[in-house]
């Protein structure tokens, strides 16, 4: 599965990094792709393990408002 998640305060590399790194943390994502200048963050990841709210949750738990 793909996932395209819209994140409004993703402003330096060092969230780039924070990002990547919880996410790929997570059993089941495959990879991401985040775009900061268009606070885009886009997941490849299996559905069988981990799901777009999960990922949601966990962002957003970081302190990133989906936008």
């Amino acid at each position: 599965m793909k996932a395209l998640i819209k994140i409004s305060n993703i402003r330096s590399e060092n969230d780039v990094n924070r990002i990547r790194t919880a996410l790929g943390a997570k059993e089941g994502v495959v990879a991401c792709h985040i775009k900061v200048e268009k606070g885009e963050v886009e997941v490849v990841y299996d559905r069988y393990f981990i799901n777009e709210e999960k990922m949601n949750d966990l962002l957003e738990d970081m302190g990133y408002t989906k936008g």
